[in-house]
């Protein structure tokens, strides 16, 4: 699975204050479908739980997590359990960390069924986490737009994340930057996204 180097130069999306790395596609076509086709198939995707003021909300997206033994992650109060590496993660693991040049011992997997489900605002900031540690957002499916907004200032960058492309957030970005996928009735087919990170030993 090699990168695709006739796709455009990385380019940083954020102006200060974080680093956010676009990519753009670094999969050929045929390795995006067949990427795309075994996550959907084969992962074992399940409604997400979060709480949100107090109560406990299933969502409409599914999710997955896997981890290397002994990685815990709680998020919104909902701690996940991980499932244990397959050979196909283990390889877009690998070819992520030698594109971007981090390590990482987790993914968190998302399956949103068409464009009407997104993510609000959020930075991925849980103490579990590396301090300032590279995230590694991988995109199969559907073209969704992808925002952040500055916690401060108020600043607005937005990019579009396509199929096969590669977004790493790292530095001081989740800690100045808030970021989410915004619903859109213009899309109608799935998108799964896969964030690389480092959780930390407890």
């Amino acid at each position: 699975m090699s990168l695709n180097l006739f796709d455009t130069e990385p380019r940083q999306v954020l102006t200060h204050d974080g680093s956010a790395i676009y990519y753009g596609v670094v999969f050929g076509q045929k390795t995006i479908a067949d990427y795309y086709d075994y996550l959907l198939h084969h992962i074992p995707w399940k409604p997400d739980e979060v709480m949100m003021f107090g109560k406990k909300i299933v969502t409409r997206r599914k999710m997955a997590w896997y981890a290397d033994d002994g990685i815990s992650y709680t998020y919104s109060s909902s701690k996940k359990e991980a499932l244990t590496w397959n050979p196909v993660l283990l390889e877009l693991k690998n070819e992520v960390s030698r594109i971007s040049g981090y390590s990482y011992n987790s993914c968190l997997l998302n399956l949103y069924h068409s464009g009407e489900e997104g993510m609000g605002w959020h930075a991925d900031d849980e103490k579990e986490l590396l301090d300032q540690g590279a995230i590694a957002s991988v995109s199969f499916g559907a073209t969704r737009k992808f925002a952040f907004k500055h916690r401060k200032d108020g600043s607005r960058a937005d990019i579009i994340l396509e199929s096969g492309s590669l977004l790493v957030m790292k530095d001081e970005t989740q800690r100045n930057w808030l970021h989410r996928l915004p619903p859109t009735k213009k899309v109608q087919t799935p998108r799964i996204n896969l964030t690389f990170r480092t959780v930390l030993q407890q």
